[in-house]
């Protein structure tokens, strides 16, 4: 048996837990720079407003129904995702981190007399040391099992748990459920389901297997024989390295000078060097890129990009932050103003066993390594940005965050006060 792990409206229910007077109150909580609606509670939804939806467009909304909004508050939600992680490996045998409220759990071989009992129980135990809601489905495949944590959304008497594993079951709740909704089908798929007259979970289900190999690629095949109740996508309780690592933001206001946008590009490959770090790995190549905002079409557009090379590979934080700043002074023209930049490793490969330069000064390398260790260890202990190199200025990305809530978990002068 699987079982997947769905926080409920994940980065509301975050806010809630320190703000519970919230509770069965319209809230949404935007994105970078307070554009669009990323997360939702149910009576914001039933307001009418649509995950992707620009502030602008439902301020009407939001005003007349005293709807609650908050700034995206990502080290909150991070480290809240890290606890509600905590209590399910606490609980489970192997657990799988698919995304930031989301984990499946492998629950073949453990010894569970009653998986609907378990469900529920694992589900109270993450309110209950967490505050978040979870909604536990478990079923014999992965694919089902995140049909039955959907079942347990629209279902209030589940109790946050849900069992799907009867035949008669599962082919009732496949007859209802919209074969695009299906986990691991995507929109060019839902375009070829409809030419072959199927609209629901079960109609695909029902395919004949030569079709679904004529007409689908292999991830298409194993859903469908997930469906059937045949596990086929396997668990993966490793999580490999990235091949690309990416940071970028858009910016509150468009940047006209040099210095500053060398300062917040700095601090994008800062951030992007300690996640290379984190997963033991060596950047061979960077791209650097800074572009205008395409939605004043009246004023002039670009597009500007650094490919950089690090024939050694390299994942010292001096070398490539001072590399990206260099990057934005080539590539920076006066004559436009900025509004988004980032910094991307298009080719990375493991530290270990990559074979490096003869040629190369190795005392340097050893001096830099020392460095970025001190680096790493006073951020780790101290917060990230603690200690930076003057390019970053003061380390701060220049975006807006109006409505953002206190770091009540992760900044000592924003944890919680409580008067008695």
């Amino acid at each position: 048996m699987f079982a997947l792990a769905d926080c409920n409206n994940f980065f509301v229910s975050c806010e809630r837990v320190f703000r519970p007077d919230l509770e069965g109150r319209p809230v949404i909580v935007l994105s970078n720079n307070d554009g669009c609606a990323v997360s939702r509670s149910n009576e914001a939804k039933a307001l009418g407003i649509k995950m992707g939806d620009p502030l602008f467009k439902v301020r009407d909304i939001v005003e007349k129904n005293k709807v609650t909004v908050f700034s995206g508050n990502y080290a909150l939600y991070g480290d809240m995702s890290r606890r509600v992680q905590e209590v399910l490996r606490s609980q489970a045998p192997s657990v799988e981190v698919y995304s930031i409220d989301e984990a499946f759990l492998d629950l073949r071989g453990a010894v569970i007399e009653d998986f609907d009992a378990y469900a529920k129980q694992l589900s109270a135990s993450c309110r209950k040391l967490t505050g978040i809601p979870v909604s536990v489905g478990v079923a014999p495949t992965k694919t089902l099992a995140k049909i039955a944590s959907k079942l347990c959304k629209q279902y209030p008497k589940l109790r946050g748990g849900c069992y799907l594993h009867r035949p008669a079951d599962i082919e009732k709740v496949l007859r209802r459920f919209p074969a695009g909704d299906v986990w691991g089908i995507g929109r060019r798929t839902r375009g070829k389901l409809a030419l072959l007259g199927v609209s629901t979970a079960w109609d695909y289900a029902q395919l004949r297997e030569y079709d679904v190999r004529k007409n689908f690629a292999l991830p298409g095949w194993r859903t469908w024989k997930e469906l059937r109740g045949i596990p086929c996508i396997e668990f993966e309780d490793y999580v490999e390295p990235r091949q690309h690592i990416c940071v970028s933001r858009s910016f509150a206001k468009e940047i006209d000078t040099v210095e500053e946008l060398c300062s917040q590009v700095a601090t994008f490959a800062d951030k992007a060097v300690a996640k290379l770090r984190g997963q033991g790995s060596l950047a061979l190549e960077m791209a650097v890129f800074a572009m205008t905002n395409r939605f004043h079409t009246e004023e002039p557009q670009n597009f500007a990009s650094q490919l950089v090379a690090f024939p050694d590979g390299t994942d010292d934080h001096r070398t490539v932050v001072l590399t990206a700043a260099d990057a934005v002074r080539k590539l920076f023209d006066r004559r436009y103003k900025y509004k988004k930049a980032g910094v991307l490793f298009t080719r990375i490969v493991q530290k270990e066993g990559f074979t490096r330069s003869l040629f190369r000064d190795a005392e340097a390398d050893d001096k830099e390594g020392r460095l970025s260790q001190v680096m790493d260890a006073i951020n780790g202990t101290y917060g990230r940005g603690t200690l930076r190199l003057g390019v970053q200025g003061d380390g701060q990305v220049h975006s807006s965050h109006e409505f953002r809530s206190p770091c009540y978990t992760t900044r000592w002068a924003e944890l919680p006060k409580v008067r008695i």
